[in-house]
């Protein structure tokens, strides 16, 4: 057999398809893939440091930058971290309502993720219209409720920033009943099509063995059948209130993947239901920008959530006015770095269809 030259092909880090500034190098032998390399850091800003010069509620707004789609993920986590540094408990309103919220946005971002991957895979004037279609509704619920469309700073220590509009409970679950049918429609539709099946089932095939020593979270572990979800393994706000069991796959490859955030958008439209059936009367709102406590020095917290790309860390150590130290574990890093173990093997047409499934976010990656 004649074994062809390596050639290094440059993706990036100005391409559409790497949804961002990423950059992969990627050796290919023919067709075949060799080794990819991912280079980040073309969106670095340094935000970890630039929260150690602000006091507390300073900060949120530069979380929020971190994943622009799912800004209100981030801006939780990092207000949580400064709530367990200082002993704030929210309400148990606010727990429900965050936790509705934060739904909302997970059923917003894993739309960007299908919409996006159909467009990667030649389905513009479906696939991705119709999902960019549907997450504008879900904005408009996110709108109603914080007042924005993407950057929401709602989040407040103890609670959030204003209660829920009078009317939002029924819009939320009139909209729940649309995007539940419209999800079965997307099935229907994404999975007859032979090119998109071709190249998604079998392919970029990651074992759970692999996804554990590789420390990938979120729906890019839980479709290679690891069965592990913060929200249901180390549950927080209503969660631990709520039934749902996390969504796995088998088979760890591309349509896996894909196929479980397909079935968490539909658990998160139930769950979003549920809590607002179940939430009790009472205040949402937190305490006012401007808290000072001297609960807060000398602390330090570790907050875990389950975000839309998988697990997010915030390691906070407290000073009274201001973080002394804050350090990040973000989902789309580790994920992203799984790519070179991913896509060794697989055609180089296919790497845009791996990429597109660990649904990176470059802003999550450089922070």
């Amino acid at each position: 057999m004649i074994r062809m030259a390596i050639t290094r092909i440059n993706v990036g880090p100005i391409h559409p398809s790497t949804h961002g500034v990423a950059r992969l190098v990627v050796d290919v032998d023919g067709d075949t893939i060799v080794n990819v390399e991912p280079h980040v850091g073309f969106l670095h800003r340094g935000v970890e440091k630039l929260t150690e010069t602000r006091m507390y509620m300073q900060a949120p707004p530069y979380m929020e930058k971190l994943d622009y789609f799912a800004p209100m993920a981030y801006n939780d986590a990092y207000v949580a971290a400064v709530e367990a540094a200082m002993d704030i408990q929210p309400s148990e309103k606010a727990k429900y309502v965050r936790t509705i919220l934060l739904e909302l946005q997970r059923l917003a971002s894993h739309l960007v993720s299908i919409g996006t991957l159909c467009n990667d895979l030649g389905q513009m004037f479906t696939g991705f219209m119709w999902a960019f279609k549907d997450r504008d509704i879900i904005l408009d619920l996110l709108q109603e409720a914080t007042g924005s469309r993407m950057f929401y700073v709602n989040m407040r220590l103890g609670g959030l920033h204003s209660e829920l509009p009078a009317d939002f409970e029924e819009h939320a679950i009139t909209t729940m009943n649309y995007i539940e049918k419209r999800i079965g429609e997307y099935e229907s539709y994404i999975e007859k099509n032979t090119v998109f099946m071709e190249r998604m089932k079998g392919v970029g095939v990651l074992s759970s063995e692999d996804a554990k020593a590789l420390g990938v979270t979120g729906p890019v572990l839980r479709a290679s059948g690891i069965n592990y979800d913060v929200r249901k393994n180390s549950p927080y706000y209503a969660y631990s209130k709520l039934y749902f069991n996390p969504k796995v796959m088998l088979q760890g490859d591309n349509f896996s993947r894909y196929k479980v955030r397909m079935m968490e958008m539909r658990e998160s439209a139930r769950l979003v239901k549920a809590a607002i059936k179940a939430m009790p009367d009472g205040a949402a709102t937190g305490m006012p920008v401007k808290l000072r406590s001297p609960n807060a020095v000398n602390k330090v917290s570790v907050v875990s959530r389950e975000v839309p790309r998988g697990e997010c860390m915030m390691y906070l150590v407290a000073d009274p006015q201001k973080p002394y130290r804050l350090s990040i574990r973000s989902p789309s890093m580790v994920n992203l770095a799984a790519i070179s173990h991913i896509a060794k093997g697989a055609r180089f047409a296919d790497l845009f269809s791996i990429f597109g499934t660990l649904d990176v976010v470059l802003g999550c990656v450089d922070r």
